[in-house]
């Protein structure tokens, strides 16, 4: 069994993006030379997630809408004492947190519109996304 390990560092613009992180994981898939296997993507911080959806913007609204309606971003949380994230966290749980997808003939076996997302809800700070790959 062969394993890779490969990270991704972000330091977003904005306190809240999604961006499309597909293309980096099949490379790092392809590096590591894993032909059937899985791949974990993992964002390492607990005011981020990572997610498996179709690359269109109105759908990307419509999950911060969404998110804002059901946990609004400027409420007054008991995580609020010193730091103004209470919403990011409890975003990261109702969004999920990290992905496993399937590695088939050395590429990733995505669905039609399937693209992986890394999803940045507590930004303008450095992050960093874990790509675990295991197979053979």
């Amino acid at each position: 069994m062969k394993s890779a390990t490969f990270y991704l560092t972000f330091s977003t613009k904005n306190k809240i993006e999604f961006i499309k992180i597909t293309d980096k994981i099949e490379d790092f898939v392809k590096q590591s030379g894993v032909k059937e296997g899985i791949v974990l993507v993992n964002p390492m911080h607990i005011t981020a997630a990572v997610i498996v959806n179709d690359n269109e913007s109105g759908l990307i609204q419509d999950y911060k809408e969404t998110l804002e309606r059901l946990v609004p971003y400027g409420a007054p949380y008991h995580h609020n004492v010193g730091e103004d994230n209470g919403a990011a966290h409890i975003w990261r749980q109702l969004i999920g947190h990290q992905v496993v997808m399937p590695i088939t003939k050395g590429t990733l076996d995505l669905g039609p519109w399937e693209q992986i997302f890394y999803c940045e809800f507590d930004g303008k700070r450095s992050k960093r996304v874990l790509v675990k790959i295991i197979g053979e």
